[in-house]
């Protein structure tokens, strides 16, 4: 018996990851290439891209344009991925899509044109392109998934790019050094295509320049003649300062995503903006204005408070450079909480434990509901070498971690992970 849709591609994680853009170039084909019925915009990059795309969305969406959001992975459910003005498409519509990518790939299974059976990403990928053409969408924002240059979604051929950031994740796919990972990264840059650039280390800018010069994508450094006043952070989480760029006096704004790192990555998606603008869309100031006070990413910096008082600053923090951001958000906070920490085995989980402990008063070590989740016990024990003087506790779920870390404070922290925060949230009743 056929698998029903959700389940068949679910069950393309068997695949794994794999690298290349023959399949996607193969199915966007024999879809009739619904990718090039709407203008895209491409954001890649190690941390940050997430934001940048939902910044740069919701200012769209204000200036009135038709929008499709494709971003991954997904916190709760699926249709995350697919959003058409803000809102995840529903459950049918996804279903009839996957049907239709499917069908696709049957077909071109049984003429031999794939080789090998698409990844569950490529799959997705392709599902979102269709899904954004059914609802005739002006513009979709598109997230790189992993890396960029043989990631499925660069097949598209965006009207403007970005590149947020550069830092070490997932070094046995993309590379061990800064200048491999952003060559990598760097592989979405297209001849003619203008790229907003944030701030990156020397050795990561000359792999990007290296790039854009090859092909011929001009590229504008992100804070390049950028003034920012003060950052003042809000009691509702947000943040207020002034911006100016070299094309607009923006003045006083309001930034409703939390820590000093999403400032940068506001910067990031106003420059992409204004890009955008000077290609011929039409946004306008109030627009981005209200895109930056209204946006909204869970799981990034993200509060939840229990009826009761009890509250669970919520981050994904899944490597090394979301760690240290992290920590920096937290130092600002001055005062130290429980810690509740999963993490996946393929991470540098050496570094984010030396960034975070010093900011915990106590921490809870636990396992996401993923099968990569890495161990408890040697979670607790990398704790106790590398920071011996913090008490560690060992949860074997997250429900008994909240327990735990809610019976030293009533104001806890949640990190590590982004499985581990879809754990919690459905703990928490959010789903």
């Amino acid at each position: 018996m056929a698998l029903a849709p959700l389940d068949w591609l679910f069950s393309l994680a068997q695949f794994g990851i794999k690298f290349g853009l023959d399949n996607i170039h193969a199915l966007v084909a024999e879809l009739g290439h619904p990718e090039r019925h709407y203008r895209t915009v491409h954001v890649a990059g190690t941390n940050g891209k997430g934001s940048v795309t939902a910044l740069v969305e919701r200012a769209l969406r204000h200036a009135g344009l038709r929008t499709g959001r494709y971003t991954s992975p997904h916190l709760l459910d699926l249709s995350e991925r697919f959003a058409i003005d803000g809102t995840p498409v529903s459950q049918a519509e996804m279903v009839a899509a996957v049907e239709t990518v499917r069908a696709a790939v049957e077909r071109l299974r049984d003429r031999g044109v794939l080789e090998v059976h698409p990844t569950f990403f490529e799959v997705t990928t392709a599902v979102g392109f269709e899904l954004f053409r059914r609802h005739h969408v002006d513009i979709a924002v598109c997230e790189v998934g992993l890396g960029g240059r043989l990631d499925a979604t660069n097949v598209l051929s965006p009207t403007a790019c970005a590149i947020t950031s550069i830092a070490f994740d997932h070094e046995q796919y993309l590379g061990h050094t800064l200048r491999e990972i952003a060559s990598e990264k760097a592989g979405i840059l297209k001849p003619g295509v203008p790229a907003i650039v944030g701030p990156m280390s020397a050795e990561a800018a000359e792999a990007i320049v290296a790039r854009a010069t090859a092909v011929g994508a001009p590229v504008t450094w992100a804070m390049d003649d950028v003034a920012l006043g003060p950052v003042v952070a809000l009691p509702s989480g947000a943040q207020r300062f002034t911006l100016r760029t070299p094309a607009c006096d923006y003045r006083e704004v309001e930034l409703a995503l939390g820590g000093l790192h999403q400032v940068t990555n506001a910067v990031v998606a106003v420059r992409l903006l204004e890009q955008l603008e000077s290609s011929g869309l039409r946004i306008g100031t109030s627009a981005v204005v209200a895109a930056l006070a209204s946006v909204r990413w869970p799981g990034r910096l993200e509060r939840i408070t229990l009826p009761d008082g009890r509250s669970a600053l919520l981050d994904a923090a899944h490597n090394a450079a979301g760690a240290e951001a992290l920590a920096v958000h937290l130092d600002r906070l001055g005062n130290r909480q429980p810690l509740v920490f999963a993490a996946m085995r393929d991470k540098d989980v050496t570094m984010m434990i030396r960034t975070l402990a010093p900011c915990a008063s106590h921490i809870v070590v636990t396992r996401a509901s993923n099968p990569r989740s890495a161990e408890p016990t040697e979670l607790a024990a990398l704790f106790g070498r590398l920071a011996p003087g913090v008490q560690v506790e060992v949860a074997d779920t997250p429900a008994e971690a909240l327990a735990r870390a809610w019976n030293a404070s009533p104001h806890i922290v949640v990190a590590g992970s982004i499985f581990l925060l879809a754990d919690v949230m459905k703990e928490l009743g959010r789903s």
